[in-house]
């Protein structure tokens, strides 16, 4: 993936700070859009590409943290690189817990902040192939009739054709016939790559209490 495919916001009410991370991301070949209130920045239009937020904790009208908490309430996931004029360590183990990838306090060292960002641009990448794989799953569940998304969870429960028969007071051989298409629906060459593909659901299925 090339720099400029990724965008980055700044978000911080000093304008000269603004400037500085701008250039040096500039410089890097990054795409950057810069803000001067956490307000602005929930008006923009959410990105679809890759990317991180680097984000002043002090500022007017909502601060860092509060900012981190709205997003993390409306489900804007985006990776978040926290920058301070003053070392806080309550506010900054507050944002660290709240899923921040860093907390840096100005003024930082150029290395150390560009460290950052590759560690917020490779936990965005590593976010957004899950969610990837998670909708592929989803798609994939959807084909399923409701007889072979019975089958399907008490396969992966490691339950036999027999027993699955037994269950859902079904012929063995009918068992076959759905677990043969649960496999090919599902894209799963075995019972393991089933179990693997299930976990992404997180157990959000009333057939897997059975």
């Amino acid at each position: 993936m090339n720099s400029s495919d990724i965008k980055i916001f700044i978000v911080d009410d000093d304008p000269s700070v603004r400037r500085s991370m701008a250039r040096l991301l500039n410089a890097t070949g990054y795409h950057v859009e810069t803000l001067s209130s956490a307000e602005d920045y929930l008006q923009t239009k959410r990105s679809r590409g890759p990317g991180c937020l680097v984000l002043d904790l002090q500022m007017q009208g909502l601060n860092g943290l509060e900012l981190q908490k709205t997003l993390t309430e409306a489900g804007r996931e985006i990776p978040i690189v926290f920058v301070s004029g003053h070392a806080h360590v309550p506010e900054s183990v507050q944002a660290m817990k709240g899923g921040a990838v860093d907390f840096l306090t100005k003024p930082f060292d150029q290395k150390a902040f560009l460290a950052a960002i590759d560690r917020a641009i490779a936990k965005d990448h590593v976010t957004r192939k899950a969610q990837t794989d998670q909708r592929s799953v989803d798609s994939r569940l959807a084909l399923l009739t409701p007889r072979e998304d019975e089958v399907l969870w008490q396969v992966v429960k490691g339950r036999l054709n027999k027993q699955i028969a037994f269950k859902l007071e079904i012929s063995e051989k009918t068992v076959k016939v759905h677990r043969a298409r649960v496999m090919e629906k599902m894209r799963a060459g075995s019972v393991a790559d089933l179990v693997r593909l299930t976990e992404k659901t997180n157990g959000k299925n009333s057939s897997s209490e059975q």
